[in-house]
């Protein structure tokens, strides 16, 4: 399953899989941004977790000019104000596989919260969310606290990350939130890429691939826009995700004669 040598894959599967949910998650954001006349440049983010949906996220926003400050692991979490240094994270995570607080040790402006006391990740000012860790991490507390602190937009990468109440905080507030089932689909996507991929026996670079997912994200926010877009202008994306694939199921059924 997705053994890579330097020049692609040995036994099938799809260049660009483990990055996908990450990225797809940035590529939602960076289109629900687009939407209030936004971008990434000069934006700070807080970003929970250290695996491959949290390294990936950090990675691509800042290829794409926002600033990463967060991470963490189930020990607690690390501010780096100067951005997070993704090969050093990489390194303490995918090849040491090292608890969070080595990051900080070898980083000399980064700071260690241990897991337990007042202050989480959402307590670090910043301007976008991306909740990447474990379900139900981020709660209505939280979501206050963001709120206070002028984030705009909020993508999750984990899968249902936010509690219901903390999505409410954010629907209230106007924020930008993009629900699991939408901003966490780069995954799945990149899945049946890859199985594209093995039937017709090619393999695309992982460019080739990170283009596709970057167009497929575009297209279900566009999904999302249509269907989830207020009297007075807000997109609520959890409308929209929502009354999305309902359409697409009802459409399919009936193209089929079954409704």
């Amino acid at each position: 399953y997705q053994l890579l040598t330097g020049k692609g894959l040995n036994w099938g599967g799809s260049l660009a899989r483990t990055e996908a949910t990450g990225y797809g998650a940035v590529y939602f954001a960076e289109q629900m941004l687009n939407a209030r006349g936004e971008n990434f440049n000069g934006k700070t983010a807080v970003v929970s977790g250290a695996g491959n949906v949290a390294i990936y996220a950090i990675e691509k926003l800042q290829s794409l000019g926002a600033k990463a400050v967060t991470c963490s692991d189930s020990s607690g979490f690390v501010y780096d104000p100067d951005g997070i240094d993704v090969d050093l994270l990489k390194e303490i995570k995918e090849v040491k596989r090292e608890r969070i607080v080595k990051y900080a040790e070898a980083r000399p402006n980064a700071t260690f919260t241990p897991a337990g006391g007042e202050k989480t990740v959402w307590s670090v000012k910043a301007d976008l969310a991306f909740p990447c860790a474990t379900q139900n991490e981020l709660d209505e507390t939280d979501a206050e606290t963001l709120v206070a602190n002028g984030v705009l937009a909020v993508s999750e990468g984990a899968n249902m990350p936010s509690t219901l109440g903390a999505i409410d905080v954010f629907l209230k507030a106007g924020v930008s939130f993009g629900p699991a089932k939408a901003a966490n689909a780069g995954g799945v996507s990149v899945s049946g890429l890859e199985m594209t991929q093995n039937s017709i026996k090619l393999s695309w670079s992982a460019e080739e691939v990170d283009e596709k997912l970057k167009s497929i994200m575009k297209n279900i926010h566009e999904a999302c826009v249509q269907y989830g877009t207020e009297a007075d202008g807000y997109v609520n994306y959890v409308k929209g995700a929502n009354v999305a694939g309902f359409m697409k199921v009802a459409k399919a059924m009936m193209a089929q004669g079954i409704v």
